[in-house]
């Protein structure tokens, strides 16, 4: 089985991942972890595209996956390959106050986590309209020609019920 999960920062890709993983046995990988370098002392340093792209290919060769991300045009592979789709298209508000609710949750060591800034803090929690303008569009656009494999979950007690 292989399982691709998209949506806003925030809105619970890693939790339903990780929620599918063990429900199912299958091995989750967070694109976050592919993107960006997690060798660095401090977050927002990218990998090479090319190290990037390989780890992705990676992924991809496994027989099952479930991979949760908010990348989708240099993933797009993982959507064709994908048995199902899940696209978590949540209120803004809640993405954004589960982002200030993990940020603190990281600061007082309650959770583990990157390195974060309060600046990155501010920054990604304005990306969230940027994503949710932008760039959702976009990924509904994309996610047409896999219509029949898609499943649009618009409010938490749909995300719940696939536990």
């Amino acid at each position: 089985m292989k399982i691709r999960i998209i949506g806003n920062c925030g809105s619970g890709k890693t939790f339903l991942a990780k929620v599918l993983s063990k429900k199912f046995g299958i091995q989750h990988f967070d694109l976050d972890d592919i993107c960006w370098s997690n060798s660095a002392e401090t977050s927002g340093i990218k990998r090479p595209v090319s190290e990037r792209d390989t780890l992705f290919a990676e992924i991809l060769q496994n027989e099952s996956w479930i991979m949760e991300g908010i990348y989708y045009a240099w993933t797009e592979k993982s959507f064709d390959d994908a048995d199902i789709i899940y696209v978590i298209d949540i209120p803004v508000y809640i993405c954004k106050f589960r982002l200030i609710k993990r940020f603190f949750m990281r600061k007082t060591g309650f959770e583990k986590g990157k390195n974060e800034s309060i600046g990155y803090l501010i920054r990604i929690i304005k990306w969230v309209d940027k994503f949710q303008n932008k760039n959702f569009p976009e990924i509904y656009a994309l996610l047409e020609k896999y219509n029949d494999k898609t499943v649009f979950l618009k409010n938490t007690e749909e995300i719940k019920n696939l536990m």
